[in-house]
């Protein structure tokens, strides 16, 4: 749920009464915005102070991006929403010890990097800034709706080996849809909130709700996926982790945990090892 989720859905479902346009706007914004920008924590500070720190522009925002070792065997790692690159650290530092050169950032409206808020694409579009400078690379270890984004970048012709996916999103629908519900928005402000995204977020993607899918045209991504879910992930229902290991096949191997969460899965260290094992083959 949102932060004061039923206040503010009192006050989204009365206005859409009165009127239903700015009531729709007004959602509108709100399921952009992260609302809290996530803060380093102690445990990730010693690894954060060795990264190499660069920025990239984003659609006119900067884009601080981080970079450790010595360039050999790339590996990007993409946060999730309300998170950071420094949340994958546990992964990084594994990576590092094993002689990786891990890579991440934060996405706009996200950690240090400025603006207020961000989309997929935006994401996609970092990925790709951060391919043309270091990749191929040898795997993608993607957290949540980084999962998602990280799928459409390797589409659109971002090269890795393998990609690790924890507590994916799979559909950008289903984003909107667990919005609504968290907000209880009746039908015809989130038919409101549905038209607001197609025109003012994706203008120029057709069909962008079926396109926004990571099982849709599975056959554009042939590479070895780890998909790891929890099965009491709180945001996001294991059924999207079900549904892209069903979709990718013998490619998908699909491992669940139980008790660990959305977040708290990225320091599972059963997580860890099983991600860092198969980015590095050992699983094979």
């Amino acid at each position: 749920m949102l932060p004061s989720s039923a206040a503010l859905s009192a006050v989204l479902n009365t206005a859409s009464y009165l009127a239903p346009g700015p009531a729709g706007r007004a959602a509108f914004r709100v399921f952009r915005l992260p609302l809290a920008r996530s803060r380093p924590r102690e445990a990730e500070a010693a690894l954060m102070a060795r990264a190499e720190v660069g920025r990239l522009d984003v659609n006119g925002e900067s884009v601080v991006t981080y970079r450790w070792g010595d360039g050999a065997r790339p590996v990007l790692l993409v946060h999730g929403w309300r998170s950071r690159g420094s949340r994958l650290a546990l992964f990084a530092a594994g990576l590092l010890e094993r002689g990786y050169s891990p890579v991440a950032f934060d996405a706009p409206g996200h950690g240090d990097s400025t603006g207020r808020t961000t989309t997929v694409v935006e994401y996609r579009e970092a990925i790709r800034l951060l391919h043309d400078l270091y990749g191929p690379f040898e795997a993608v270890v993607a957290h949540s709706v980084g999962v998602m984004a990280s799928f459409l970048a390797l589409r659109d012709g971002v090269r890795a080996d393998r990609l690790a996916a924890i507590g994916g999103v799979c559909e950008f629908e289903y984003l909107v849809d667990e919005f609504c519900t968290a907000l209880r928005l009746r039908p015809r402000l989130r038919q409101e909130l549905r038209r607001l995204i197609e025109q003012r977020l994706f203008p120029g993607e057709p069909d962008f709700w079926t396109r926004f899918s990571v099982v849709h045209d599975p056959e554009a991504v042939k590479i070895p996926l780890l998909v790891v879910h929890d099965e009491q992930d709180e945001l996001v229902g294991v059924d999207q982790a079900r549904r892209i290991a069903a979709a990718y096949g013998d490619r998908a191997r699909l491992v669940t945990t139980r008790g660990l969460g959305h977040q708290r899965i990225l320091a599972g260290p059963e997580v860890v090892a099983a991600v860092l094992d198969f980015v590095t083959g050992s699983a094979d």
